[in-house]
C-alpha cells in the first residue's frame, strides 16, 4: 500500500510530433514532489504515463498500491505540460473518475489546472494547487492523511457550497529551497524504457535535470501560471554533483536541462564550469537560453562545461515584432550570438514564431533572412499561442472561440485574427524546416533542395489567397512604420534553396 500515488498525464504516443522525435524524458517535476513527500516519511508510489498507457496502466496502479491519496502533479520542467494540451486535459480527468471511484482523494497540480482550476474540480478532483506546489502538496496530504481540515493551506484551491472555487488566502505558496529540496527519486520510475527509446532513436541515452526554476524576463506572450516571474538557482556544486549522479548511477550520456533560461547568472556559469571540471564528469548537454545572454565568457564556459547544444527563443527576424513581444532582444544580438556558439563548436538553434499580431508579410521575410543569414543548426517553428494571465491574451481574447488550447504540441491551429491562414503557416513551417534540414544534408542531394523550393512555391502561391483582411494589429504598428531595407522579392524566397 502507498500513503500517495503520484502520476501525470502527459503520455507520448498521444502527441504525434513527439513520437516523430522519440526524445522522451522522466516526468522530472512529478519526481521532485515525489521526493519531497517521502522525505517526510509517507509512503510513495508513482505511474508514469510517459511510455505508458495511462488508461489501462492507472487502474493496475491504484490496484496494486492502493493509495489513500492520489495526485496528479504535472512536469513543471516540461515546455509540453506547459502548452496546457486538451489531450492531457482529458487524461487528467479520466485519472480523476478512476481515482475517486476507488476511493482516493484526489489532488491535481500543473498549469493547466492553475489557470481552470475551476473546471478540475468541477471533474470532482478534491483539490487544485496553484503555483509551486511542493511545499502545500505536503501540507495538504498530511492533513489529509492525519483526517483533519484543509483550511488555511496557502497555495490551496477547492469547491465551495455554492460552487464556487475557494483559493485559499489568495496566495500560491512559498517555494522549496533548492537547498533543502531532496534530489528527484528517479528510482521510483523504470529507466529502461526511457533508455531503449533513445538507444534506438538516437544511439546514445539522454536525462534531464535542472539547475533553476523560472524566467524574470516578461515576453508579452509567455505564460508563468507556475512561478510567475521569480527566479530560483540551484547551487553550482550541487548541479554539477547531479550531472555525475546522471552519468554514473544511471549511465547518462546526455544531459538536457530543462530550464526556462540558462546561463541567466555568469558568475554562476563559470562556477558551474569550475565544478564540473573538477569532478571530471562533463557530458554533452543541451540548454534553452536567451541570444543576449550568450557573451563571449559565459560561451567559453558553457563549452568547458560540455555544452553542445543551446535553444534561443529567437522568434522573428524583425526588430519591430521583437519589439512588441516586449522580448527585449535586438536581432544583431541573435547574430552575434551565432557566431559565438559556432566558434566555440556548440550547435546553435533557434525557436521561431510566427503570426504574432501586426505581423506582416515583410516581417515573416525578414525572419526567414535571418535563419538564411546565420544558418542555425536547427530551428523550431510555431505559430503565437494565446493563454491565459498574459498581455497577448488580454490583447485577443475577445476574437478567442470555443477552442483555446491546442490539442496536441503538433495543433499548430492560430486561434485569433492572425493575419494567415492556418494553411499558410503550416506550409511555411514546413518550408523552412525542410530548407534548414537540407543544408546539413549531402552536398549532393539535389532531391531534398528541389523538394525545399517546391514547398517555398506553394507559400509564394497561399500567401495573396490566405491574407486576413480583418488580421488583429499591434499597438506598434503605428510606432513602427513598415521598413523595406530587407524585403526579400517573393521570386526570391524559392531561387535561394536552390543557390544554397
Amino acid at each position: 500500500m502507498a500513503d500517495v500515488l503520484l502520476t501525470h498525464s502527459y503520455h507520448l504516443h498521444y502527441d504525434r510530433k513527439q513520437v516523430r522525435k522519440m526524445q522522451p524524458y522522466p516526468p522530472l517535476g512529478t519526481l521532485y514532489a515525489a521526493s519531497v513527500l517521502r522525505s517526510q516519511g509517507y509512503s510513495v508510489a508513482v505511474f508514469d504515463t510517459m511510455l505508458q498507457d495511462p488508461e489501462a496502466g492507472f487502474s493496475e496502479a491504484i490496484e496494486r498500491h492502493h493509495p489513500k491519496i492520489v495526485a496528479i502533479y504535472e512536469d513543471d520542467f516540461n515546455y509540453l505540460t506547459k502548452m496546457c494540451l486538451t489531450r492531457m486535459r482529458a487524461v487528467a480527468w479520466e485519472m480523476i473518475r478512476v481515482a475517486r471511484s476507488a476511493g482516493c482523494a484526489v489532488i491535481v497540480h500543473g498549469s493547466d489546472a492553475t489557470d481552470h482550476a475551476e473546471e478540475y474540480l468541477q471533474h470532482e478532483a478534491n483539490f487544485v494547487l496553484l503555483g509551486e506546489a511542493e511545499s502545500s502538496l505536503e501540507k495538504t496530504c498530511s492533513t489529509l492523511l492525519r483526517g483533519d481540515d484543509v483550511g488555511g493551506i496557502p497555495g490551496l484551491a477547492r469547491a465551495g457550497f455554492d460552487g464556487y472555487v475557494i483559493r485559499q488566502a489568495g496566495v500560491t505558496a512559498p517555494a522549496h529551497s533548492w537547498v533543502n529540496l531532496p534530489s528527484p527519486a528517479r528510482d521510483l520510475i523504470d529507466m529502461a524504457p526511457y533508455r531503449n527509446a533513445w538507444s534506438r532513436a538516437h544511439g546514445y541515452f539522454s536525462l534531464n535535470m535542472i539547475s533553476s526554476r523560472g524566467c524574470p524576463y516578461r515576453c508579452n506572450w509567455c505564460a508563468k501560471p507556475i512561478s510567475g516571474n521569480r527566479f530560483h538557482l540551484r547551487p553550482a556544486e550541487s548541479v554539477a554533483a547531479e550531472i555525475s549522479d546522471l552519468k554514473n548511477e544511471y549511465g547518462a550520456e546526455h544531459v538536457w536541462f530543462g530550464d526556462d533560461v540558462f546561463a541567466l547568472n555568469h558568475h554562476w556559469i563559470e562556477d558551474f564550469a569550475r565544478e564540473v571540471e573538477s569532478r571530471h564528469c562533463a557530458i554533452p548537454f543541451k540548454i534553452q537560453s536567451r541570444a543576449d545572454l550568450m557573451t563571449p565568457e559565459t560561451v567559453g564556459a558553457l563549452q568547458r562545461a560540455g555544452c553542445a547544444e543551446v535553444w534561443m527563443g529567437v522568434e522573428s527576424g524583425s526588430q519591430k515584432i521583437l519589439d512588441a513581444m516586449d522580448k527585449g532582444l535586438l536581432v544583431s544580438e541573435v547574430m552575434d550570438a551565432r557566431q559565438r556558439l559556432q566558434d566555440a563548436g556548440i550547435r546553435a538553434c533557434y525557436f521561431l514564431q510566427f503570426g504574432y499580431p501586426g505581423e506582416t508579410w515583410n516581417d515573416i521575410q525578414k525572419t526567414v533572412s535571418l535563419v538564411r543569414a546565420t544558418r542555425p543548426d536547427d530551428i523550431g517553428v510555431s505559430v503565437s499561442y494565446p493563454l491565459p494571465n498574459t498581455i497577448f491574451y488580454e490583447r485577443v481574447q475577445a476574437e478567442l472561440g470555443r477552442k483555446r488550447n491546442w490539442h496536441d504540441s503538433d495543433d499548430l491551429c492560430v486561434m485569433f485574427k492572425a493575419a494567415y491562414s492556418d494553411d499558410f503557416y503550416h506550409a511555411l513551417r514546413d518550408s523552412l524546416h525542410a530548407e534548414v534540414d537540407c543544408w546539413h544534408a549531402s552536398s549532393s542531394d539535389e532531391v531534398a533542395r528541389d523538394k525545399a523550393a517546391g514547398m517555398w512555391s506553394r507559400v509564394i502561391s497561399l500567401e495573396p489567397v490566405s491574407r486576413n483582411p480583418h488580421a488583429t494589429s499591434s499597438h506598434q504598428d503605428a510606432m513602427c512604420p513598415e521598413d523595406d531595407s530587407q524585403f526579400v522579392p517573393i521570386r526570391r524566397l524559392s531561387i535561394a534553396v536552390r543557390e544554397a
